[in-house]
């Protein structure tokens, strides 16, 4: 195995540009190889797989409010994720039972030195507190998969990948903490003109990741990438009570990319003139009729009523809903739409994308994946858990660190047949409203994200939550700004709603949290118009706007 993976580097030195490992692959290789080899020789039951990865994460927070800095934050840490399998790749102690999600790594803080000593030493107690986990619940599971009916879906636990070799050098974090301490404090500094917004800040993440892999089956990795994000947040009350939030965000692969100062202080002003409008905006009533959802918040629409739905692990729990389990070759959108998650792809429409990367957290390489076709169902995103239909991975096995992998979503990209202008796409929203009979219809233009309910036990239903919305008439006279709404639903009734789309798709970077944690992601789609959506009313607050006229608007001084 030694000699063959010297071998395989060599070529990919040669044909893909090889960069130098860090010292740490190498460590981990090495300790790899002498922690399975002795496992493989004494253990009973022996390890058949054995994979240790590491992410070091360097991370820096600035906020700034009304023209003054509130926080300076930095933490970098490296975390080790191990995964052991033990049995065989047709049954080990990765199996899942419903409803269950075996835990067996402890994403253990590992040195940020490169010391050989003390990164070995930890390798060597989580190998050895992983195996003991591991032995224990396979022999749980024999005992529990022979008193048990069998499940529908009979595939295998674990599939066989090609092992990857590939190594780029890490990149350092890119910023400017001293010029960007001096553009935010003078661009918070504007929410001091509208005396609506109780607290309105301006917060800048830049992070580095670089991420180490190295298995028994050969594979070693080392890749990362950077994120620069600027978030945009004003938040007030209205005269009831109700808690009002607008926010804005740009996002780049370093701080450098950002906007200029002109653009970030345009998006400033329009936050805060759209929570003052929410202030004096009427609230809504229940309703269910015709509306436009912009690119932005159709891309948190398809990500939470159909993404989380064709994840591959979903088909094979039973405690799943498994809407679209047996839908594969089957129409399950409007034929005008197909869904392609992409991780490969940098960037789109200008804006650079959340939910990109070159290899999985299994190793397996990102690639293109179609999911669907002019409306019909073509697969599912894989990790290296097969289901029953499709043996392989296609490079959505992800995690947060300390959490198990599973298969997740990534760039998501809703690509329609059927689009007309924005012009047009407001004028048919007014033509079905008047068809309907109803007096409005609405535009959801802003959202913050949204949650869904996948198992059984529970309702198959969606939200979706929005910020910015607007009331549209169909005699043309100018839409109302109006608060309180949710949109809630299910899906496949959500599904034929979808009339038509516009010509122009927008960026929705964010991200998900689920069963293997927190992971960024990215959905891109275009505006939607649909003939019936549900709203509802959001929680009401007993709290009051504040009786002090605030500073600014009392003319005071800082």
């Amino acid at each position: 195995m030694h000699h063959l993976l010297g071998a395989f580097l060599a070529l990919a030195l040669s044909a893909a540009g090889w960069a130098q490992p860090s010292p740490l692959l190498g460590i981990l290789s090495q300790e790899l190889d002498r922690n399975f080899q002795a496992l493989k020789q004494k253990a009973d039951p022996p390890p058949y797989f054995l994979a240790y990865a590491v992410t070091e994460s360097e991370v820096r927070v600035l906020t700034a409010s009304r023209g003054a800095l509130i926080a300076d934050d930095s933490a970098r840490d490296r975390y080790l994720d191990l995964t052991l399998r033990v049995g065989s790749p047709q049954l080990d102690n990765y199996h899942r039972l419903p409803g269950e999600m075996p835990q067996f790594t402890s994403g253990a803080r590992l040195s940020l030195d490169d010391n050989a000593a003390a990164i070995q030493n930890r390798l060597w107690l989580e190998t050895d507190r992983v195996y003991r986990l591991a032995g224990q619940r396979l022999t749980t599971l024999k005992t529990s998969t022979q008193i048990k009916a069998s499940p529908s879906d009979r595939s295998d636990d674990f599939s066989r990948e090609e092992p990857s070799v590939y190594a780029e050098k890490p990149e350092d974090l890119k910023f400017q903490a001293a010029e960007w301490v001096a553009r935010m404090r003078k661009l918070s500094a504007a929410f001091d003109g509208f005396p609506a917004v109780l607290s309105g800040s301006i917060t800048l993440l830049a992070q580095r990741e670089t991420k180490w892999l190295a298995t028994s089956e050969g594979a070693r990795i080392q890749h990362g990438h950077g994120l620069a994000r600027l978030v945009i947040r004003a938040q007030g009350k209205a005269p009831d009570g109700m808690t009002l939030e607008t926010t804005d965000s740009f996002e780049a692969g370093d701080a450098a990319r950002l906007p200029k100062d002109a653009a970030i202080a345009a998006a400033v002003a329009r936050v805060a003139a759209e929570l003052t409008g929410q202030t004096r905006a009427s609230l809504v009533e229940p309703f269910v009729g015709p509306a436009i959802l912009s690119g932005r918040a159709a891309g948190v629409f398809f990500h939470e009523i159909f993404g989380h739905r064709i994840e591959g692990h979903r088909q094979k729990d039973e405690a799943e809903g498994q809407t679209f389990t047996q839908k594969v070759g089957q129409p399950v959108l409007p034929e005008f739409l197909s869904v392609i998650f992409d991780p490969t792809r940098r960037s789109a429409e200008g804006v650079d994308l959340n939910g990109s990367y070159l290899y999985d957290d299994e190793g397996v390489k990102a690639r293109p994946v179609t999911v669907v076709e002019q409306g019909t169902l073509k697969t599912f995103l894989m990790s290296r858990s097969p289901i029953q239909g499709f043996d392989h991975s296609n490079g959505h096995g992800r995690r947060r660190p300390g959490s198990e992998v599973v298969s997740r979503q990534s760039n998501l990209f809703v690509e329609s047949a059927r689009t007309v202008p924005e012009a047009k796409l407001r004028e048919m929203l007014r033509d079905e409203i008047r068809r309907q009979g109803k007096p409005y219809g609405y535009y959801f233009k802003e959202v913050t994200g949204g949650f869904t309910t996948t198992q059984r036990r529970g309702v198959q239903a969606f939200k979706v939550i929005p910020l910015v919305v607007y009331r549209v008439y169909p005699d043309g006279r100018p839409d109302d700004l109006v608060r309180g709404a949710d949109i809630v639903g299910t899906p496949l009734a959500s599904f034929a709603k979808i009339l038509a789309t516009s010509d122009q798709r927008e960026v929705f970077n964010g991200y998900c949290g689920a069963e293997s944690g927190s992971v960024p992601v990215s959905a891109v789609s275009p505006a939607l118009l649909v003939s019936e959506i549900e709203i509802q009313k959001k929680e009401a607050s007993r709290d009051r706007p504040p009786l002090l006229p605030s500073p600014s608007a009392a003319g005071a001084g800082r």
